[in-house]
């Protein structure tokens, strides 16, 4: 795939990682203009210049090319020197414009549709309504600290000066560790054809909803991050933004949580 100009629809953003080549990354996805998904791996997101960066549901336009090392078909290089953005997509009352633009997303509702069609045709970027949240799992990380190594490459861009050369670049902060992961236990299907599943959720909103908790509610932290995840979300109408790993497809991911109010509920959010 030869250099092209894109218009994607920004929707997911996952929390940051060490990388070696990048100091850190992040996982961005959207949606061309086509209403296809995409994926933009990797961008080095708090390192790039103010002009560049964008937030969750904002247009961007942008050169980019078919990923040469990620084979997965959804998967784009893009060029970020070249991002422009424009307007975030306001929910307003009812998410009306939001619904609207997404509209052309193929929507599954069980997750073995999902394992189906990547073993068929290499799809590793889906849309997902779960019938219900079971629950949230919180479990420790066995280092909530950052390794000589990790740590090594995160500080590694304050030593060689710099991705790129705009004066506007932020300074590099210390990306903070999550001491927990944190995984959706939901329910697909009704009845005798109900079935259970669990994924870790990497979004990057899920990981700034425990730092704010943390901050503001100290060792209380929990009962508040559960009821956001437990409560309040799952009582909108949930789907998960799901995208399956690099080097190993068979296993999946909750990258983004989309949550608009229920539609018959619209006027009264």
């Amino acid at each position: 795939m030869a250099v092209v100009d894109a218009r994607i629809l920004i929707l997911c953003k996952t929390y940051p990682s060490p990388s070696g080549k990048y100091a850190e990354t992040t996982c961005v996805a959207g949606m061309d203009e086509s209403g296809k998904l995409v994926r933009l791996f990797p961008v080095p997101f708090r390192l790039i210049a103010t002009g560049q960066q964008f937030k969750k549901w904002q247009w961007i336009r942008a050169k980019v090319e078919k990923a040469r090392k990620d084979h997965r078909q959804e998967s784009l290089t893009i060029k970020v020197d070249t991002i422009e953005g424009e307007a975030v997509v306001q929910p307003g009352k009812d998410w009306a414009e939001r619904r609207h633009l997404i509209s052309p997303i193929h929507v599954y509702d069980h997750f073995d549709k999902i394992d189906a069609e990547q073993r068929a045709s290499g799809m590793s970027l889906a849309m997902l309504k779960p019938a219900r949240i079971l629950g949230l799992d919180i479990e420790p990380v066995s280092n909530p600290e950052w390794t000589e190594e990790e740590l090594a490459k995160l500080v590694q861009e304050q030593k060689q000066g710099g991705l790129f050369d705009d004066e506007d670049k932020p300074s590099i902060r210390t990306l903070q560790k999550l001491p927990f992961d944190f995984y959706y236990r939901y329910q697909c299907g009704e009845g005798p054809g109900a079935k259970m599943f669990r994924h870790k959720l990497v979004d990057w909103e899920v990981g700034a909803l425990y730092l704010n908790c943390h901050r503001s509610h100290g060792a209380d932290w929990e009962k508040y991050f559960r009821d956001q995840l437990e409560n309040k979300i799952p009582a909108k109408d949930l789907m998960f933004l799901m995208g399956n790993q690099h080097r190993f497809q068979d296993q999946w991911l909750i990258i983004s949580l989309i949550y608009p109010p229920h539609l018959a509920q619209g006027l009264l959010l």
